[in-house]
């Protein structure tokens, strides 16, 4: 962990990307929970606006690789409007779990008032398609073994072949990055349900591209409990150290709704 915190700060400082403290710290805090593999996926919401932060979140990536083989499996992905930064090898394993049905989630129906829990999930076209979706995720990131390499080549010829399959340009990748812009062609399922099971949160909301504007009221007329989970990351504590944010509230955000 300190090996990473000093490439990383070494990073930044070589791509000249000047965060502020809180968005540095973020950051950070997220990269080192990727790499202590805790989180398969983070969504980046902060230090800046695409197409720059996507440009900034590849040069760190790129560097801290040639620094140490211990970023090897961390690459950048961009969905639509949305970017994030991954780690190959647990998202594979996290996408096989799901469609193993290892991963246990909740859905709540956000097209009626009030939301409604799912009871039947698997008479929901919704749910149906979330799983379409995973299925894609699972061609872009085969399980095999220890070789990044083979996992980043198999990773860009699927999702070269998914573009050709819907007629659509294929995106510029690199080694350090991939656009999956096309897992949302020709689906009704939306960022937010998307996001509600890519970055592990056991309720998903589930409303369609036609159901957006009942979604937003219907979610925004009512109260939500939040929940934080909090880490530390010495074993004993460090005096005036303090647990941090390992999921927030943020991470739910999306262009359709805040919270």
């Amino acid at each position: 962990m300190e090996e990473a915190i000093k490439v990383l700060g070494s990073a930044l400082s070589h791509i000249k990307w000047r965060l502020k403290f809180p968005a540095k710290n973020r950051l950070q805090i997220d990269i080192v929970a990727l790499l202590t593999e805790m989180r398969p996926v983070i969504m980046v919401d902060y230090g800046g606006k695409l197409p720059e932060l996507q440009d900034h979140l590849c040069a760190l990536v790129k560097f801290c690789q040639q620094e140490s083989a211990i970023f090897e499996n961390l690459r950048v992905m961009v969905i639509e409007d949305m970017i994030y930064l991954i780690h190959v090898r647990e998202l594979a394993e996290y996408v096989k779990s799901s469609l193993n049905l290892e991963v246990e989630l909740f859905f709540i129906n956000l097209e009626e008032d009030p939301p409604k829990m799912v009871t039947q999930a698997e008479e929901s076209t919704l749910v149906t398609e979330l799983i379409r979706v995973q299925k894609l995720f699972s061609s872009f990131f085969p399980l095999n073994g220890n070789s990044s390499d083979l996992v980043s080549h198999q990773m860009l010829d699927s999702v070269a072949n998914a573009e050709s399959s819907i007629n659509k340009p294929a995106t510029s990748q690199s080694s350090e990055f991939v656009d999956l812009s096309c897992c949302m062609q020709d689906t009704e399922i939306t960022v937010p349900t998307l996001n509600g099971w890519l970055l592990g949160y056991p309720v998903v909301y589930l409303f369609s591209k036609q159901h957006i504007e009942d979604a937003i009221y219907n979610l925004s007329t009512k109260y939500l409990r939040i929940f934080q989970i909090t880490v530390s990351r010495y074993a004993s504590p460090k005096k005036g150290s303090q647990p941090e944010e390992l999921l927030r509230d943020q991470d739910k955000g999306t262009k359709y709704y805040k919270r």
